[in-house]
């Protein structure tokens, strides 16, 4: 008994649930059957209307195929499913069991969020999903989507759009093979190589993956990410942009490029402010000027790039070191004016230049802003310079002095001139390398030449006092002049060495020269009458 029972509940479950997926023929001026043109099929025509759970479809003409549950409509056919969805189109095929409609010619969907168009629809009606394969037009209030392939999921408005994908709206247009979008809320999913390019401004961004808000214009990339803007490039492997703040930040593995200046940047992490035209780089950041056959590279902790292009200005701050072919360069703040050519270094400041080994309280380097080959050279304060001796490296030439200037030639130093308070040490050979004479000089002034990256000819301007000696006769407190610090254990001798940190930089007071320590002495005193 029991299974009989159960058997009538199951067959009547079975009726019931086919009734409630049979096709209901609402309305038709005409009705009528031809088994020898139409097997099976019930013909409707003239304002026929249809309806299937919870859809209803009106269209001039109808093919009603009851035991398969199928219908075609034709001419006007118009379905309403619901109060958000409506959809025209000039055919439809639907089969109610499987509820699947594949509509074609002229055919437009509504729904609330947005418009498609397409010649061929097919609309899964169990899952809620309309997909096409042979081009569609989406439009919603921000944007225009085109695709030759596409799903789109009509409860958590979401397209799904593949090959030949695009997103135009008034500000950019966006190319994709494959992306998301959410017509709700206008933001897109993009994934393998995809493209945004502004048409105001005609700035573009390249990725393989990454996050694009159509309406606020802010995206988060993930993938090879790129940023064109005007003609510097930046790229990471996370790249995130918010346009009309002009705010891009970008992580590990960054390069920013700036082809007008010829002119690289790389990090770990950087941020841009496009409306200052700056750039804040840490985490191995390194600020690379590509020179004619050559190129300089500067690392620190810190690099900031500010300005337009030609007034550009580089501050790299902390652990500073510099290398270029034929020199290197440490300190712990860097200032680079591109407007006035001049480049400082402060904060136990050293260069080496071929066999020269130069110090001072500052540095100064003066570019040529033509060529962007290195001009002179100013060392101010305690200046000193310093060579191994070519034989003996015990022994080293010096010449030191208050303040120094220097020329280059084909950026070569060649000439130099000490100002104020010289000194000089200098180990003489003769020409078959025999160590005949140690100099010691002292004078007002001293000038001297490099040649083969050897100082020569040494020349005292102004109250000479030297004296030479026999080697042997020379005094051992002598051989260092005051001040002698050999610093070529922190020389990087490849590109990659400026990253090795030397331990921390003492920061000393800078060098004021004459104007300044008047200035602080006039300060000091007016402090002293204010504090009696």
């Amino acid at each position: 008994m029991k299974k009989i029972l159960l058997a009538i509940f199951v067959l009547s479950c079975f009726v019931g649930f086919s009734q409630q997926r049979k096709i209901k023929i609402l309305k038709s001026e005409l009705s009528y059957t031809d088994e020898e043109k139409h097997p099976g099929a019930t013909i409707l025509i003239g304002k026929v209307k249809i309806e299937h759970e919870g859809a209803i479809l009106d269209c001039q003409k109808a093919f009603y195929y009851r035991k398969d549950n199928f219908f075609k409509a034709i001419g006007n056919v118009v379905i309403n499913q619901g109060d958000t969805i409506r959809q025209t189109s000039d055919y439809v095929d639907y089969d109610g069991n499987a509820k699947i409609a594949i509509s074609w010619g002229n055919v437009v969907l509504k729904d609330t969020q947005m418009t498609l168009t397409t010649d061929t629809l097919y609309f899964n009606r169990e899952k809620q999903k309309l997909y096409y394969q042979d081009y569609a037009t989406i439009k919603d209030e921000t944007n225009t989507l085109n695709s030759k392939n596409g799903n789109y999921y009509l409860e958590n408005k979401k397209f799904t759009a593949t090959t030949k994908v695009t997103i135009d709206n008034p500000d950019n247009l966006i190319e994709s093979n494959h992306l998301d979008y959410y017509t709700n809320s206008g933001h897109a999913y993009l994934y393998g190589p995809s493209t945004i390019t502004g048409k105001k401004d005609g700035n573009k961004i390249e990725s393989e993956r990454g996050f694009y808000n159509t309406k606020t214009d802010v995206s988060h990339f993930v993938k090879n990410a790129k940023l064109y803007i005007d003609n510097r490039t930046i790229e990471g492997d996370s790249l995130y942009y918010d346009k009309p703040r002009g705010f891009a930040s970008a992580t590990n593995n960054i390069q920013v490029i700036d082809t007008a200046e010829n002119f690289l940047a790389k990090g770990n992490y950087a941020e841009y402010y496009e409306k200052l035209d700056s750039i804040f780089m840490i985490k191995k950041a390194v600020a690379i000027s590509v020179m004619e056959k050559d190129s300089m590279f500067v690392h620190g902790d810190t690099l900031l790039v500010t300005g337009k292009k030609n007034q550009r200005v580089i501050r790299t701050y902390n652990n500073v070191k510099i290398f270029k072919s034929d020199l290197q360069g440490k300190c712990d703040s860097l200032h680079t004016n591109q407007a006035s050519g001049i480049t400082k270094m402060y904060f136990s400041p050293v260069i080496w230049s071929g066999k020269s080994q130069i110090t001072g309280d500052s540095i100064q380097l003066l570019s040529d802003k033509e060529t962007d080959k290195l001009d002179s050279l100013k060392i101010l304060g305690n200046s000193f310079i310093i060579q191994k001796d070519s034989l003996d490296p015990k022994n080293f030439n010096q010449i030191k002095g208050k303040n120094m200037y220097g020329k280059f030639i084909e950026n070569k130093l060649r000439t130099l001139l000490v100002k104020g308070n010289g000194q000089a040490v200098n180990f003489n050979r003769n020409d078959n390398g025999v160590l005949e004479t140690i100099t010691k000089q002292l004078c007002s002034n001293i000038e001297f030449e490099l040649i083969d990256n050897e100082i020569d000819q040494i020349k005292c301007l102004k109250q000479s006092d030297g004296k030479t000696y026999p080697p042997s006769k020379f005094p051992e407190v002598d051989r260092k002049l005051q001040g002698f610090l050999w610093r070529e254990d922190e020389q990087p001798k490849t590109k990659d060495d400026i990253f090795i940190k030397d331990g921390k930089t003492v920061r000393k007071p800078l060098f004021k020269g004459t104007i300044g320590k008047k200035q602080e002495k006039k300060s000091r005193e007016k402090k002293e009458k204010s504090n009696p």
